[in-house]
């Protein structure tokens, strides 16, 4: 084959490209608008998943719109819509349009984020996006740094790097045979397991982490933890990084942020607080309460593609020490770019765990240009006040919450059937079935009590779809 004609298949002729353009464009208009018209969880089995997959056997070359198409009607029809105003189940919102927009300028420009000097002005506009969320959280601006990551376990697995090397220096070098102790370190036991994956991919191991018991109220016993940390100590174990989270997964939670830093400055451990969906509240006045003590940590996960909205991936390692990412991944070659050795600037391949990356700070930039600090304000709020309407309406339905927080998480029981094996799971699943709405189940700790869990997700949801989602509610348990 000619190489002229090698490339015809991938770059597309002009006419070609504008009719497929047209097609995207149409095609995810017409969802924005239809969404509300499809059921929240579609069913799919496996066979037939696989079946529409394995229909492409790649021996004949399709036209290009036909092929976009197929697969986006197929997909359509094969996932549950998370972006759907009646999806309350895990932290997976609508994107905002502009994130839409951007990832699509991403695509297309396609820079690439490892050498500054191949995309500056998008290795900027993360660094400003960086600090412009660290000082809502409360650091200095002058000394906040941080990175863009794919999400909120590469952003943890981070801060357990950083932890590690802040307490002994030596490991960035010799490893962790270099010590003579045996370090240890603690989250919650309603915290985030990819606490235990990063354990487990740094070397630690999964008998590193401890699990700190909650109080009834599901936030970390700080009580409990200070004579756990005492026992550790004596035990010749080594503790280091203590955890707290600023929004559970299952419940919502925050734990008591002031106190569990002072038990961190004390002890001498590396504060980080895990604030992946949680940690949007301090956008909104009426909320940022909520966080006081979010300030005091040594660094801090967040997630746009959460609360605020962006779609995936997009997360965040913010930390107070500026000089701190680059003694963790500074790393010289011979073969990278170095046209900015010359220049007051920081590669990213020697910031982060990540080396050939995609602008992902773009969607977030755009999004908070188009929306601002008030606009996402209002729209956080408008959540927030749409998950207090849940509870009151679980509430008159004669439904048990049994969780305590002011972020729009509400996990709840029927009384009448709390007591019996896999009540709320049933429940939960004719609610899926009929797919009028999508939610959860979860074991709260610490009695692994069984609950229903319904999270206000999306920007659109409006009264009636919670109301919508009660009724989908009580005729499951009237079933």
């Amino acid at each position: 084959m000619k190489a002229e004609a090698s490339g015809v298949s991938l770059l597309l002729d002009g006419d070609s490209r504008t009719s497929l353009w047209n097609a995207v464009t149409t095609f995810i208009e017409s969802h924005l608008q239809s969404i509300e018209r499809l059921p929240v969880s579609p069913s799919l089995t496996v066979a037939d998943a696989r079946r529409i997959a394995e229909s492409f056997t790649f021996e004949q070359p399709l036209v290009a719109e036909e092929a976009f198409l197929r697969i986006a009607s197929e997909l359509v029809q094969g996932q549950v819509h998370t972006s759907h105003p009646q999806y309350f189940g895990l932290f997976n919102p609508a994107p905002t349009t502009m994130s839409i927009a951007a990832d699509a300028l991403v695509a297309a420009l396609n820079p690439q984020l490892a050498a500054w000097s191949h995309s500056p002005l998008a290795v900027e506009i993360e660094r400003h996006l960086v600090r412009s969320i660290a000082a809502r959280f409360g650091f200095a601006l002058d000394q906040a740094d941080g990175v863009l990551t794919s999400g909120g376990a590469e952003a943890n697995q981070t801060a357990l790097l950083a932890a590690l090397a802040y307490r002994w220096p030596t490991v960035a070098a010799d490893g962790l045979r270099s010590l003579s102790e045996v370090p240890v370190f603690y989250v919650s036991s309603e915290g985030h397991h990819s606490f235990l994956k990063a354990a487990r991919t740094v070397g630690l191991g999964a008998n590193a982490l401890r699990q700190a018991s909650v109080e009834e109220d599901l936030r970390i016993a700080v009580r409990t933890l200070r004579a756990t940390i005492r026992r550790d100590r004596d035990g010749g174990y080594a503790p280091f990084l203590l955890v707290a989270t600023a929004g559970t997964t299952g419940a919502g939670v925050v734990d008591a942020l002031p106190e569990l830093a002072r038990v961190a400055q004390e002890e001498g451990l590396w504060f980080h607080v895990d604030a992946a969906w949680g940690g949007a509240a301090a956008f909104v006045p009426e909320l940022r309460a909520v966080l006081d003590g979010i300030e005091l940590a040594d660094s801090i996960t967040f997630d746009p593609h959460k609360w605020l909205s962006v779609s995936m991936g997009a997360g965040m390692f913010l930390t107070r020490y500026p000089d701190l990412l680059g003694r963790l991944f500074a790393i010289q070659t011979s073969y990278m770019p170095k046209e900015g050795n010359r220049l007051a600037i920081t590669d990213p391949f020697a910031h982060s765990l990540q080396w050939s990356r995609r602008f992902i700070g773009l969607k977030l930039f755009l999004s908070l240009a188009v929306a601002g600090w008030d606009g996402y304000a209002a729209v956080i709020g408008h959540q927030a006040q749409m998950g207090d309407l849940l509870r009151k309406r679980l509430a008159e339905e004669h439904w048990n919450i049994v969780n305590s927080t002011p972020l729009p998480l509400i996990c709840f029981c029927d009384p009448k059937t709390e007591d019996e094996d896999g009540a709320c799971q049933r429940i939960a699943d004719r609610v899926v079935a009929s797919g009028e709405a999508w939610l959860s189940t979860v074991q709260l700790r610490p009695d692994k009590r069984p609950a229903l869990r319904a999270c206000i997700t999306n920007y659109r949801t409006e009264p009636r779809h919670i109301e919508a989602l009660v009724a989908a509610l009580n005729r499951a348990r009237s079933y």
